[in-house]
């Protein structure tokens, strides 16, 4: 084979490496253990790696809230976690699972499960912020027992949008709309982080009741602690910012919904959500601008 046919079989081998991976490198992320990528911020107790790191609980009591955190940071990509929430009466816990950079202009993205009275359902809040400003709350009742067994919540974070998913389902977007001068979250690279606190001046019913440290203590389960995105490491912000061509979060395909997630995100937010700041004229008179456009991300 002369030099013409090794370029034109190593230009092909190329492109079959690129679209492999956009095929294999979808919403999903790939779970990996807890000490790859994480590190615990608070003690022993209160954060218990269990079995080399395949599960970590989180352990509330009146002594202490608990929580961990990402080694490294990350601009775009799908992260996610697989949680088994608190059990029983809940009420007044805060369990959240959420990616931030940090700072007074941080942008952010949260999923905060809000502890119920036994026999509720759970509730999932979601918010972003974007340079600082925040709420944009959006609240769903879960459709299942989310503490009978472990649950996947997880963000698709491209260019052009970013979609949370419970289980695979979406359930809710937040598309780029610089153009109307609405910030995005494309710059600043964000840290992922979980803790289970006591949010019990608002978190059930508006505060109306609040935990019952009789109970304690109360343990929320995690596992599949996964990355799937573009890490930033030292001055390399600029190339996740930009993306590598191959890379499949700057794929067309995963700039939008399919035709069938656009559909499974318009019955959970018909049958599902309560609560969205988009219709709160009270909060908002003037509907925010993010809102106007196409929710659905099409």
């Amino acid at each position: 084979m002369g030099f013409t046919g090794i370029r034109r079989a190593l230009v092909l081998l190329a492109s079959v490496v690129a679209a492999f991976l956009a095929v294999v490198a979808h919403a999903a992320y790939f779970p990996v253990g807890f000490n790859e990528n994480y590190a615990s911020s608070t003690n022993a107790e209160h954060t218990q790696v269990l079995d080399g790191g395949e599960v970590v609980n989180l352990v509330l009591d009146q002594s202490s809230a608990a929580a961990f955190g990402s080694k490294g940071l990350y601009l775009f990509g799908a992260i996610g976690i697989n949680i088994k929430l608190v059990p029983g009466n809940s009420a007044g816990t805060v369990t959240a699972y959420y990616l931030s950079s940090g700072g007074d202009h941080h942008d952010e993205l949260d999923f905060e499960f809000l502890g119920n009275v036994s026999g509720q359902p759970y509730t999932l809040q979601t918010n972003v912020f974007a340079q600082g400003v925040g709420g944009r709350e959006q609240r769903i009742s879960l459709w299942f027992d989310p503490t009978a067994e472990f649950h996947s919540y997880a963000v698709r974070w491209t260019r052009e949008i970013i979609i949370f998913f419970v289980d695979d389902t979406p359930i809710r977007v937040f598309r780029n709309n610089e153009i109307l001068g609405v910030p995005f979250l494309n710059a600043q690279p964000m840290g992922i982080y979980a803790s289970l606190w006591d949010g019990s001046s608002w978190a059930t019913q508006g505060g109306k009741y609040p935990i019952n440290w009789a109970a304690a203590p109360f343990v929320a389960s995690f596992q599949g602690f996964g990355v799937d995105g573009c890490e930033v490491v030292g001055d390399n912000i600029a190339t996740c910012a930009a993306g590598p061509v191959y890379a499949w979060w700057n794929a067309q395909r995963y700039q939008y919904l399919t035709a069938q997630q656009i559909d499974a995100l318009k019955y959970v937010q018909s049958t599902y959500l309560y609560y969205d700041y988009c219709a709160d004229r009270v909060r908002y008179p003037i509907e925010p601008f993010e809102c106007v456009k196409n929710w659905y991300g099409s």
